[in-house]
């Protein structure tokens, strides 16, 4: 797997301040994509052991309140593949942090449709919000908190696991 940028200190892609980490890969070129640039499976730098040891030592600052991680598409199945290791790495390492994942894909087509794979449900298990749906330019709305379109949802997973019906995140819930 291949990640295009590292944001560190980022307070556009969730709660708080974060680490953001773009894998690179998608599938889907929603038009006018923001991160175009990262459909290429092959754009950027290898997600090494190195690198993961720099994201998690940039998450151990009080400040810090969890990671986001977006695209490309985290869930284009090689993508997941490459992410889950890290993923339990985070959980077991810095519990207190809470685990964003932003998809061009609905919850229901991760778990049923094409992106569906071996590690996919343990990976939804483990984050705590999935921002989901494809960005549509006739959807656009500046004002929404953090997500472009009217259609993508902000899926609390937690809840969701627990009731068996899709929570929306709420505003001011930190985790």
């Amino acid at each position: 797997m291949n990640y295009s940028t590292i944001k560190y200190c980022d307070i556009a892609n969730g709660p708080g301040v974060r680490t953001s980490l773009f894998v690179s890969g998608c599938r889907r070129h929603c038009k006018n994509c923001f991160n175009s640039v990262a459909w290429d499976f092959q754009y950027g730098d290898p997600f090494t052991e190195e690198v993961q040891e720099m994201l998690i030592e940039s998450m151990r600052p009080v400040y810090i309140d969890g990671l986001t991680v977006l695209g490309g598409e985290p869930f284009e199945p090689e993508n997941q593949r490459g992410l889950l290791p890290f993923i339990r790495k985070v959980r077991k390492e810095l519990p207190e942090k809470n685990i964003w994942m932003f998809s061009g894909n609905t919850l229901e087509e991760i778990r049923e449709g094409s992106a569906h794979c071996e590690v996919t449900d343990e990976l939804l298990e483990l984050i705590d919000v999935l921002v989901d749906g494809p960005f549509v330019q006739e959807l656009y709305d500046i004002s929404l908190q953090f997500r472009g379109s009217k259609n993508q949802r902000l899926i609390d997973m937690k809840k969701t696991g627990e009731t068996g019906e899709i929570t929306w995140w709420e505003p001011g819930v930190f985790m």
